[in-house]
């Protein structure tokens, strides 16, 4: 009798990661936390050890045709420091896994050296080894970053609680948008190739798809207002997707204001542009990193006055119910249409 097959699609990518923890355990005692989180957490005994490890396949998560490879170095580093930032930790180390294909010449892969080693002099980190290999297929990056937090500093996603305010960081969206109007001039590119790129103006959701920054900065100024929150995630799937992550690990629903969530204007004028609602980036786009998180209400004067946080919402005790309030005093289920 054949055995059955079950395709990948059918589970989706956080599907297979639950399938496949199922039956793991921590057998050391060390090992505080594994899948399930930004960030592995391991006792080092007067404080823990942060581990994430992330992967950029080209084809998948980035196209050379117009990713510059410095630019691409950095943003490899950077998307692995945001899941440091998002356990509230500080990043130390980092290794780097390539496997290249032929078409790399020395040169090249000194480029992305070059914006790796921007990245770790930005965020004060050391880049300590790695491996190397041949690859059939193109250009492959993995990036593991090991980094600290006091012990009674870390955050985790299942520590929400009702009534706590919901933050995030910066803006939400243009990552997604710079992406479409770089795949958009590509294509008007292919088809002629003496056009020049229409991308004037636009040079911050650009980068923002290009090399985003881990958020660091606003870890910083939490830890000097004096909060902990008390829960955080980065927003790397977009806001609804990791979201949702928050609230069913937490085990509280929430409620988000649509007129709170923070767009810039090349985001809003480009989401436009491209015939895409600027609510619909902002939710569901990805990639952005910013830091999406929660606090207790008796927290809001240290950060209402921080230019570089929203507070757009706050957590409820209806687990079943993550609700976005509409300008129009409507309330709608958030649903995920992230990252797949």
């Amino acid at each position: 009798m054949a055995e059955s097959r079950t395709e990948i699609s059918n589970l989706g990518e956080f599907g297979l990661i639950k399938r496949l923890n199922q039956g793991l355990k921590n057998n050391l005692p060390d090992s505080i936390t594994g899948i399930g989180d930004d960030a592995a957490v391991i006792d080092l005994g007067t404080e823990f050890g942060l581990l994430t490890t992330d992967i950029l396949l080209e084809g998948v998560h980035f196209d050379l045709s117009f990713f510059p490879l410095k630019h691409l170095g950095y943003k490899a580093i950077a998307i692995n420091v945001s899941d440091v930032a998002a356990m509230n930790g500080i990043p130390r180390q980092v290794t780097v896994g390539l496997a290249l294909s032929n078409r790399f010449s020395v040169e090249a892969v000194e480029e992305l050296y070059e914006g790796m080693k921007a990245a770790c002099k930005d965020f004060n980190v050391d880049l300590v080894g790695g491996d190397t290999s041949s690859s059939l297929s193109g250009l492959f990056i993995s990036v593991s970053v090991f980094g600290r937090v006091a012990k009674d500093r870390i955050t985790y996603r299942n520590t929400a609680k009702a009534n706590d305010l919901l933050c995030v960081s910066g803006d939400l969206g243009g990552a997604y948008i710079g992406l479409q109007l770089l795949v958009r001039e590509k294509q008007v590119f292919l088809a002629d190739p003496n056009m020049q790129p229409q991308l004037d103006g636009k040079e911050y959701v650009i980068q923002r798809q290009l090399r985003p920054e881990a958020r660091m900065d606003v870890v910083y100024e939490l830890a000097g207002a004096g909060v902990i929150p008390t829960s955080m995630i980065d927003v790397s799937d977009g806001l609804a997707s990791d979201l949702l992550h928050l609230c069913s690990q937490s085990g509280v629903g929430a409620l988000v204001f649509e007129d709170k969530l923070p767009i810039d204007e090349q985001t809003y004028m480009g989401a436009v542009e491209l015939n895409i609602g600027p609510i619909t980036a902002a939710l569901n786009g990805g990639e952005d990193y910013e830091l999406l998180f929660t606090v207790p209400q008796s927290d809001y004067d240290k950060i209402k006055n921080n230019p570089k946080i929203s507070v757009i919402g706050y957590m409820t005790d209806k687990k079943d119910d993550v609700l976005l309030h509409t300008k129009g005093d409507n309330r709608v289920q958030i649903t995920a249409q992230g990252w797949n």
